[in-house]
């Protein structure tokens, strides 16, 4: 039986490579992979001219279900998920002792959920912020591509989208 993991992206403004090498890199290790929204349907990237089908909406979303949820980034991201329900839904993965993570300005989400106290942690810095808000979350700011802190796995963005999923299969 295959090992199951859910991606969170926005509905409107994903991105799209960290979201499809993710993607990929984990079924070419035999992860079965399923994708949730803020809407069912179809979601479109960032780029507008790509979109993909939303397998569930977060009403759908059991984390128990699933070996590990991670969130996608993009311009959506701060927009579409940074809400209590996505906290819940990755506070109840933590909880569950599931692996869970984030890519690019995602993190941030994380940080605002509460889950990366006492964590070693990357992400999207272009602003210079990141340093400060996982600090004040109580996590390190490690400079690195992927960050792997027992079952927190975090990824600084579209560059290592790749390798952000192939730590999540080897970690699975």
């Amino acid at each position: 039986m295959s090992k199951k993991v859910l991606l969170i992206i926005a509905s409107h403004g994903f991105q799209p490579i960290e979201y499809f090498h993710t993607k990929k890199a984990l079924q070419e290790n035999g992860v079965e992979v399923f994708t949730a929204s803020d809407q069912k349907g179809i979601a479109v990237c960032a780029l507008a001219n790509q979109s993909v089908s939303v397998d569930l909406d977060f009403d759908q979303i059991a984390p128990i279900d699933y070996e590990g949820v991670f969130l996608i980034g993009g311009p959506g991201a701060l927009e579409h998920l940074d809400n209590e329900i996505v906290y819940n839904i990755m506070r109840q993965t933590a909880d569950g002792g599931k692996l869970f993570g984030a890519i690019c300005i995602s993190p941030r989400i994380l940080a605002k959920a509460g889950l990366l106290l006492d964590k070693k942690a990357t992400g999207w810095n272009g602003d210079d912020e990141l340093g400060d808000i996982l600090k004040s979350a109580g996590a390190v700011y490690v400079r690195e591509d992927v960050v792997v802190d027992g079952q927190l796995i975090t990824a600084n963005g579209p560059k290592a989208a790749e390798k952000f999923g192939r730590e999540i299969a080897r970690s699975l």
